[in-house]
């Protein structure tokens, strides 16, 4: 399934379109690794890991990596979707480039 829209659709649109979809998937992402991963934390906590459970790594410190690994994710389609849009923030410049 695709959200580029219709033929006929403005860019402008179609990049919109895109950009919701990518808010979208990001967000269902994220409600798994909040909401559901969670609830497999007690089934887990019978394996112990550096003398602390499992599904604590699992709910708490494995969460805050899915988080961070989505967010730099997201990043980069996003800037991605701004390219193919030609409505990207200029590269910065080098140290030795003059203005």
């Amino acid at each position: 399934m695709t959200f580029d829209g219709k033929p006929g659709m403005s860019p402008q649109r179609r990049r919109w379109r895109r950009t919701i979809a990518l808010a979208l998937v990001t967000l269902a992402i994220l409600a798994v690794f909040a909401l559901v991963v969670p609830f497999f934390a007690e089934p887990l906590n019978a394996t112990r890991v550096a003398g602390f459970p499992l599904g604590y790594y699992m709910a708490a410190q494995g969460s805050l990596v899915a988080f961070l690994l989505l967010t730099v994710w997201f990043i980069f389609r996003q800037e991605r979707l701004d390219r193919e849009a030609g409505v990207a923030e200029p590269e910065p410049l080098d140290a030795g480039e003059e203005l």
